[in-house]
């Protein structure tokens, strides 16, 4: 492996990392900044919520770490106080070769101010140089994207290729794998639910945008299938094929403390929304009835899943994430999770 290459035979000519800053994360903003970069004509993909480390500012801000020409300001402190605990989004940008002068084109000037109308700081940001330098701090523009293919590159070692080094394993006993089911996605609630999770005091991480494999169906599913024939109006193998094959969802991690899953369990509500209780997430967001559903031979659709327990949460990350993403199997910081204000 060449010096600095993270992914052998990938073009970073055409990719780039976009990193939604805290600010942008707080303010509820990530999804109307990736949004506006799609618009483009830009594929977005990848899209993960995280909480960063601190050596992944320290490592993404190194030229500025290493500038000697800003005596004002306490660089590394100023980092650490904007980035590190603190909850970020990054995804990936794909497009053709100039995709990074473009988006960055796209963001407009450092400074907000300076930035005109159309760009995502100047018809976003709430912030200046002029006051970040009165306060002594970093200014508060919402985003980066990777300058060039070499920094692109550099960019998905830091945020993508964690190691987090000297992290234990990941306790399925305090963590949990949510899946937000196609009809989440499709009716446009995934936000809500993960906030409403992130709510009830858990640490909401590592979300991933996918289209489900059948066999992902058939391994999660597996006791249905099983226990087919206790199901003998409906064709579970086809229910499943057709409520996930091909269709997309979304997947988080939740981290908190032992007795997670139960806490979750009972967030979510019974699994018919009709007699889930207000102020579940199927009591107050569902729209689907067992009733229905066994009228029409097919699942109910009732949103969300979340592990029942720490052996199901173990199978439910290698269902869902698999051996490709074993990287995030360590624990992060457990900094509670601030959910986002709606933005729409």
């Amino acid at each position: 492996m060449n010096r600095g290459e993270v992914i052998p035979g990938v073009d970073f000519s055409r990719r780039a990392v976009i990193l939604c800053k805290p600010d942008c994360v707080e303010r509820g903003l990530v999804d109307e900044v990736l949004d506006r970069i799609a618009a483009t004509g830009v594929t977005v993909s990848g899209r993960r919520d995280m909480v960063a480390q601190p050596w992944q500012a320290h490592v993404a801000y190194r030229d500025m770490l290493a500038d000697t020409r800003m005596p004002a300001l306490d660089i590394p402190a100023c980092l650490d106080a904007t980035y590190a605990g603190r909850p970020v989004t990054v995804a990936l940008a794909h497009g053709e070769p100039g995709v990074h002068r473009r988006l960055r084109h796209l963001l407009g000037h450092t400074d907000p101010t300076r930035s005109p109308l159309g760009t995502i700081r100047g018809d976003l940001a709430d912030d200046s140089l002029a006051a970040a330098r009165a306060e002594r701090r970093l200014v508060r523009n919402l985003v980066h994207t990777s300058d060039d293919a070499e920094a692109a590159r550099r960019d998905f070692g830091t945020w993508y290729r964690t190691t987090h080094h000297g992290a234990h394993a990941l306790d399925f006993h305090r963590s949990v794998v949510i899946l937000c089911k196609p009809d989440c996605v499709e009716r446009g609630l995934v936000d809500e639910v993960l906030n409403r999770i992130a709510a009830a005091g858990a640490m909401v991480s590592d979300r991933l945008e996918l289209t489900a494999q059948a066999w992902q169906a058939h391994v999660h599913y597996w006791d249905l299938l099983v226990d087919a024939d206790s199901f003998p109006d409906r064709d579970v193998p086809a229910c499943l094929d057709a409520t996930y094959a091909g269709r997309p969802v979304t997947v988080a991690l939740a981290h908190g403390e032992p007795g997670l899953h139960d806490r979750l369990r009972h967030l979510l509500g019974y699994f018919d929304p009709t007699q889930a209780a207000p102020g579940t997430i199927r009591g107050d967001l569902g729209d689907d009835s067992l009733k229905d559903a066994l009228a029409e031979q097919r699942l109910v659709h009732n949103l969300v899943h979340t592990s029942d327990d720490a052996d199901a949460a173990r199978r439910d990350f290698g269902t869902w994430y698999g051996a490709g993403r074993r990287v995030l199997l360590t624990s992060p910081s457990h900094v509670p999770h601030q959910p986002a204000p709606a933005n729409r």
